[in-house]
């Protein structure tokens, strides 16, 4: 979808978008669902990998959002790539914006203790289904929808990941928040209330507030954890969270905008799969290539910081 037409959607005059969120164009959904989502990058990162379905005995869906509460996603993503019954384990993971980063350090272990030989992680949002358009503009214009893919295999995911770390600020909680769903509101007793939260809200002032209160302190930890300075780092993929968030990632953090993938301007913020798909631009158009040292940074409601160092 064009900002034109974003701009349309949200009744503003053309150019609105790009102007104040930064966005030229970014994917709506119109007839597929996150499991066909999903199935497409998860076929492409086996294709890519040279791999096949049968090959995968765990399955990690990692996702902000499900594709309904009950039961998790990863079962019927497991069932979509014809994966039988019983010959791999699937299951969610939901750390927001940063569930891919998790479910990736979580098949990295896995594969270490020799628990699973193949690990398919997946990331499928569709953000659009759930964004404030008649009363946030801001909000409703900066996401979008997407999916992405990694396949962890011996030798790959351990031997990549110098050090992983998540920190979780509640202070930052009321932040970000899409409340119905789960059993905060109760549709039978009060279903204005629940229809009243099941659109995204966020605070972006407060949440840029609380993330630059305490993301340079975390990246010191995580890149000592790594026995890294800044300088060698070689590219970061972010989050792709806003363009102000980008910019601050360049400026204060010490990075420069050569060394970071921002892919905002033409995908917005995909949530979750945010992070795999600007890996997999960065690898695709040759920014990305073998031996290289890659930060995956990235922030999430609740409020958490995360990151991932690698050598690729």
């Amino acid at each position: 979808m064009l900002s034109t037409e974003i701009d349309a959607r949200l009744g503003q005059a053309p150019g609105w978008t790009e102007q104040h969120v930064g966005i030229a164009s970014r994917h709506v959904c119109q007839t597929e669902d996150q499991i066909d989502l999903g199935e497409l990058a998860a076929k492409r990162a086996l294709a890519a990998a040279n791999y096949a379905a049968s090959d995968v005995d765990l399955l990690i869906f990692a996702a902000a959002v499900p594709y309904q509460s009950i039961p998790a996603t990863a079962p019927l993503l497991q069932r979509r790539l014809g994966i039988p019954d019983g010959a791999c384990a699937a299951f969610d993971v939901n750390s927001t914006c940063l569930s891919f980063l998790t479910a990736s350090d979580i098949a990295a272990s896995f594969l270490a203790g020799d628990s699973y030989k193949c690990c398919l992680v997946v990331s499928s949002e569709i953000a659009s289904r759930g964004l404030p358009w008649q009363t946030d503009p801001l909000v409703a214009a900066l996401f979008g929808d997407g999916a992405a893919a990694a396949l962890f295999a011996p030798g790959d995911g351990p031997a990549g990941i110098l050090a992983a770390r998540m920190e979780t600020y509640p202070s930052g909680y009321e932040d970000c928040a899409l409340g119905a769903g789960g059993t905060r509101y109760d549709f039978h007793k009060d279903p204005e209330a629940f229809a009243r939260h099941a659109v995204f809200e966020m605070d972006g002032r407060a949440l840029f507030r609380h993330t630059i209160s305490y993301f340079e302190k975390f990246l010191e930890r995580l890149l000592a954890a790594a026995g890294w300075r800044r300088d060698d780092v070689d590219l970061v993929i972010p989050h792709q969270a806003s363009p102000i968030a980008l910019a601050h990632l360049a400026d204060r953090c010490g990075f420069g905008e050569q060394r970071i993938v921002n892919i905002m301007r033409d995908h917005g913020n995909q949530i979750a799969a945010s992070i795999p798909t600007a890996l997999d631009i960065a690898r695709s158009s040759g920014r990305l290539t073998d031996g290289m040292k890659m930060l995956m940074l990235g922030t999430s409601a609740g409020l958490s910081l995360g990151g991932l160092a690698m050598i690729v």
